[in-house]
């Protein structure tokens, strides 16, 4: 067995490997970002090393740093979570290379799965059909028209090295395929690192079900069981449950050794995830995710199955501690994504900030797999999942009570979430009856007036809703100390309205407090002609210029927040007079963009 750990990332899946490591008596390593100095990974991981910089192309995607401390720490293995280089070959392979154990699959297996292409080919020759698609990347827009007139409209243009909902765009018109291929390759290339995408059929109301899989060195092939995935917003799941409901046990198995014969035809090792598009007592290949996924949890509280510890134990060389005989499913377990993100309506907007008071619930069946506490921020610069809230019950009906009232008990104040549309979700006839469909929130699901406002936060220094004295945001401040006689410069951490009085800053200067920026004060009201920005993120791309003349609803510029792309559009018709941003400047809420007269 491993004995030291390293988690290549952040959040709550570096919390849910920690502590699987802790249970297996396994040393932990956790790397951390400027910003995630105090995060709560690395509060509990036995080591913890700073990475440096603030965003995710800085610290978690910066390879050099991370194996420089897999030397330094001594770590024998790699788990890399999800996101970030869960799926990045040169990272596996760079990993290897050192005679450091990656926790995931082969590289090779990566290689051909993490490309949607490659995958849909190795998956065609296993017997396994696929949604109607190009096995070539796009190269231009005028391709995407080519495959729609041929196969008919709606189609998707997808990443073909990423997952998640980032990087696709749904094109319903040969006129918009231009527009939604520049789009769809940029994320891609912001998200992943690669921009190539391919182009599929667009199935008008699928269900997205998805098979987890698990295989260890010793040719032992496992289905452990289905999730639906089919709430979804932006391509990004809500809500995800154990077993499918109203799925027919035939197809259950069906689709399980389907995804068996994906993974054998790549020699799979470790857990992966088999993805599929069910409609119309159909299913088609969608994608093999090569890594854990989000909602493994539900997966574990119907079998019992520790995934993590399985994962570990895999990549140590061990058998798996069960056959595909021993696997038996119990009951039914949903689970809801507690996301940084005002509901607004259904424009789920993302929600940075500070989290004064998170207090989970409790209860029979309820399980909370969280990355934040109260007092922790949630960056902009990060995917915007505080955590998971699971619940296991009996049946489904007593898994959706048991949801509904534990969505009810949970405190989290000071960022908006999106547990006010779990709530509607979990309440809709639709829902209960499996009348949904991976388009079903977007199009058919009434979120007017859902929406999360955030209690204002308290002042810095002040007590939280919790009683618990909030942390002033720290500055770093570079000093000389003396230890046993001998001099040494270290970097502290101090509360950042101690300014000089702690020590000068690098080059010898005081650090001034940055001023506060009120955010009420810069915030003009909707049809005003200065158009706003509602949250703190990016700007990506400015679509106008001073004179252009613009519609209500007309884009104005794109931002990027928290891993999202988000269209700033005209609030009136007019001439711009004023533009106020440019690409890769920084802005905050309430911050203005444009001034349209």
């Amino acid at each position: 067995m491993l004995s030291k750990i390293l988690i290549a990332n952040r959040g709550e899946i570096a919390v849910r490997v920690i502590r699987a490591c802790q249970e297996l008596g396994i040393s932990t390593v956790a790397v951390y970002s400027d910003l995630d100095r105090e995060a709560l990974h690395a509060r509990l991981a036995d080591e913890a090393y700073a990475l440096g910089g603030q965003t995710a192309a800085e610290s978690y995607l910066n390879t050099d740093a991370i194996l420089d401390v897999i030397e330094r720490s001594g770590a024998e293995g790699v788990h890399p979570g999800y996101g970030f280089y869960s799926e990045n070959t040169d990272f596996a392979r760079a990993i290897t290379a050192r005679g450091v154990t990656f926790i995931g699959p082969p590289p090779e297996a990566i290689e051909v799965m993490g490309d949607k292409v490659s995958s849909r080919i190795a998956a065609e020759q296993a017997g396994v059909a696929g949604v109607p698609g190009t096995t070539e990347f796009l190269s231009s827009a005028e391709e995407v028209v080519t495959f729609g007139e041929e196969h008919g409209w709606p189609v998707a243009i997808k990443a073909a090295f990423g997952g998640g909902g980032r990087g696709m765009r749904v094109v319903q018109a040969a006129g918009d395929a231009a527009g939604a291929f520049e789009s769809a390759t940029s994320e891609a290339l912001k998200g992943f690192g690669r921009g190539e995408c391919y182009v599929e059929r667009y199935l008008t109301w699928p269900r997205h079900v998805e098979m987890q899989v698990i295989a260890d060195h010793h040719g032992n092939y496992v289905w452990v069981g289905e999730r639906d995935c089919s709430a979804q917003r932006r391509h990004q799941k809500l809500v995800e449950e154990s077993p499918a409901p109203d799925f027919p046990d035939e197809t259950r198995t069906a689709m399980g050794e389907a995804a068996v014969k994906v993974a054998r035809a790549c020699d799979y090792t470790n857990a992966g995830t088999v993805e599929f598009l069910y409609q119309d007592g159909e299913f088609f290949f969608l994608e093999m995710n090569t890594r854990l996924q989000v909602e493994h949890p539900v997966t574990e509280m119907v079998t019992g199955i520790d995934l993590v510890r399985e994962q570990i134990r895999v990549a140590s060389g061990e058998e798996l501690s069960f056959t595909q005989d021993d696997i038996e499913r119990r009951g039914h377990a949903i689970e809801v994504r507690v996301n940084a993100e005002n509901p607004a309506g259904g424009r789920f907007l993302p929600a940075p900030g500070r989290i004064t008071t998170l207090v989970p619930p409790q209860g029979f069946g309820v399980r909370w797999d969280g990355g934040y506490e109260s007092g922790d921020e949630v960056s902009q610069f990060y995917d915007n999942l505080v955590g998971k809230l699971i619940v296991w019950g009996s049946d489904r009906p007593t898994a959706i009570a048991r949801m509904k009232r534990a969505i009810g008990e949970m405190r989290i104040e000071g960022i908006a979430t999106t547990l006010p549309a779990d709530l509607v979700i979990l309440s809709s006839p639709d829902f209960a009856e499996a009348r949904h469909s991976t388009r079903w929130v977007e199009d058919s699901l009434d979120l007017s007036g859902v929406s999360a406002a955030p209690k204002p936060a308290a002042p810095l220094g002040d007590e939280g809703a919790d009683g618990a004295e909030r942390a002033e945001p720290k500055v770093r401040r570079d000093v000389d100390v003396e230890v046993d006689g001998r001099r040494y410069k270290v970097a502290v951490w101090v509360p950042e309205g101690a300014g000089a009085a702690v020590a000068p800053a690098a080059g010898g200067a005081a650090a001034a407090p940055r001023p506060k920026r009120s955010a009420a004060a810069s915030a003009i009201g909707a049809g005003s002609g200065s158009v706003t920005v509602p949250m703190q993120g990016t700007i990506v791309k400015v679509a106008v210029a001073e004179g252009d003349t613009v519609a209500v609803g007309d884009p104005i510029c794109t931002m990027e927040a928290m891993k999202m792309e988000n269209t700033i559009a005209a609030d009136v018709a007019g001439t711009v007079k004023e533009v106020k941003v440019t690409a890769g400047q920084a802005v905050g809420p309430g911050d203005v963009v444009a001034v349209i007269a």
